[in-house]
C-alpha cells in the first residue's frame, strides 16, 4: 500500500501526544481521536473504531497498540516505530528519573496540577465518547447495544466485562446489523503487513513465552530473567493499562525482586506522568534487585513488556485486512463499535469520573474543558495547561 505521511510527521506527531496524554489508556484514545482522526484526518471514525475494537480483543497495552498500528499505517514499519517510541519515551524517562531519587511532584502546587490533569481526562474522555456515539451509534439498535455495553462494563469490570461486551456487540451486529447501506461498501485502508510476517510474529511470541523461561534457568541470566517476567506480563494481560498491575506485583513482589513499599511508590508516580501505564516496567526494571537495573534494566523491562503485544498485533493485521470489508464481517464491526461507545461510556463514569470529580469546583473544571473541546475546538493540549492551572487554583482555595 502507499504510505501518506513520513516517520518525522509521526514521531512528532506522538511526541506531542506523549508529553499531554494524561489520564490512562481510555483517555488516551480520545487523544488520538481528537488529534490524529478529527484534526489531521489519518483515518475516518469508522477505521479508528474498527482498530480500537481490534486492539480491545488482543492482549497488550491497547491505546499504545492502537497508536503502533496508526504509525504503521501512515509510514510503515519506521513510522510504527517512531508512534511508539515519541509516546512512550516522555513518561518512561520521568519514570526512571523518580527511580533514582528524583520527587516530580510534591507539595499542595503538585497535587493540584496532577488533580488538574485527572479533571481534564474527564473532558478528553467526555468529547471521545461524544464524537464517537454520533458517528457510530446513528440508530435506535446500536444505541440499545452501546447502553448494554456499558452496563456489563460497569458491572462486570475489568478486562471480563469489556471482552464481553465486545463479544455481546459481534453477535448483535451479526443478527441485527447486516443491512450497512453506503457504509458496507465504503473504502478501508490497510495496513501492509504479509501473510508470512503476520505467522512469523505470532510464532515467535510463542517460542519466547515458551523459550524465556527455560534459557533463564539454564544460564541463570538476570537480565533474561527480568525479560522472561516483563514478556509474560505483557503476553498475558488483556485491557492493558491497571490490569496489568496483578501480574507485575507477582512478578516483581512476590518473587522478592522489588518491596511492596516500593512498588505502590512507582504505581503513584505512573499515575502522575503522561503516556502508557506500561511504562511502569521502567521503574520496576530500573529498582528490580534481578538483572542490571538502573536504565540498562529499565530498557530491557520496558522492551520485554511491550514487544509481545505488538508482535501479536502484527500478527493479527493481515488476517483483519482481509475479513473487515467483508459483508458479516462489517455487520459484526458495526455491532462491536456500537459496544466500544458503551466501553468508552462506562469508563468515562469510572474510574475517569468518579476519580477527578469530587465536588462542584472540578465538575465545573471538567465542564469547562469539555466545552473549550468541543464549542471552541481548542487543541488538547492546552486543555491539558488550563487543566492543571486550574487544579492548582483550587487546591489553594
Amino acid at each position: 500500500m502507499t504510505r501518506t505521511g513520513t516517520v518525522l510527521e509521526v514521531f512528532l506527531a506522538f511526541l506531542r501526544l506523549g508529553v499531554t496524554s494524561f489520564g490512562g489508556p481510555i483517555a488516551h484514545l480520545g487523544y488520538f481521536r481528537d488529534d490524529l482522526v478529527v484534526r489531521r484526518r489519518w483515518m475516518d471514525d469508522r477505521a479508528y473504531a474498527d482498530l480500537v475494537a481490534l486492539c480491545q480483543f488482543l492482549p497488550g497495552p491497547a491505546s499504545s497498540q492502537v497508536g503502533f498500528a496508526m504509525g504503521l499505517q501512515r509510514a510503515g514499519f519506521l513510522g510504527a516505530l517512531a508512534a511508539f517510541l515519541a509516546f512512550t519515551l516522555p513518561s518512561a524517562v520521568l519514570l526512571i528519573a523518580f527511580a533514582a531519587g528524583a520527587s516530580l511532584f510534591g507539595g499542595p502546587v503538585g497535587g493540584g496540577i496532577l488533580d488538574g490533569l485527572k479533571i481534564v481526562a474527564v473532558a478528553i474522555v467526555a468529547q471521545a465518547v461524544w464524537g464517537m456515539a454520533r458517528s457510530l451509534t446513528p440508530d435506535v439498535p446500536r444505541a440499545g447495544l452501546a447502553v448494554v455495553a456499558a452496563a456489563l462494563a460497569l458491572f462486570a469490570p475489568g478486562a471480563v466485562g469489556q471482552i464481553g461486551a465486545l463479544i455481546i456487540g459481534v453477535v448483535a451486529g451479526l443478527l441485527l446489523l447486516r443491512d450497512g447501506g453506503a457504509e458496507a461498501g465504503a473504502s478501508v485502508p490497510g495496513f501492509g503487513v504479509s501473510r508470512a510476517m503476520g505467522i512469523g510474529c505470532l510464532v515467535l511470541v510463542a517460542v519466547a513465552l515458551l523459550g524465556l523461561p527455560v534459557l533463564a534457568v539454564v544460564t541463570g541470566s538476570g537480565v533474561i530473567a527480568l525479560a522472561d517476567a516483563f514478556f509474560r506480563s505483557g503476553a498475558l494481560v488483556f485491557g492493558g493499562g491497571h490490569v496489568v498491575l496483578p501480574l507485575l506485583q507477582a512478578e516483581v513482589v512476590q518473587n522478592g525482586w522489588v518491596s511492596p513499599d516500593t512498588f505502590l511508590a512507582g504505581y503513584g508516580a505512573a499515575q502522575a506522568v503522561p503516556g502508557p501505564l506500561f511504562t511502569f516496567a521502567a521503574y520496576l526494571g530500573a529498582v528490580s534487585s534481578v538483572g542490571p537495573g538502573g536504565v540498562v534494566g529499565a530498557l530491557v523491562a520496558l522492551a520485554a513488556i511491550f514487544v509481545p503485544g505488538f508482535l501479536v498485533l502484527v500478527g493479527v493485521l493481515p488476517f483483519w485486512d482481509a475479513l473487515r470489508g467483508r459483508p458479516r464481517v462489517r455487520a459484526a464491526m458495526r455491532g462491536a463499535n456500537a459496544a466500544v461507545v458503551g466501553i468508552l461510556g462506562a469508563a468515562l463514569y469510572t474510574p475517569v469520573f468518579t476519580t477527578a470529580v469530587t465536588g462542584p469546583g472540578p465538575f465545573v473544571l471538567a465542564l469547562v474543558g469539555f466545552v473549550l473541546l468541543t464549542a471552541f475546538r481548542v487543541p488538547a493540549w492546552v486543555v491539558v495547561i488550563v487543566g492543571a492551572v486550574g487544579g492548582v487554583a483550587l487546591a489553594l482555595t
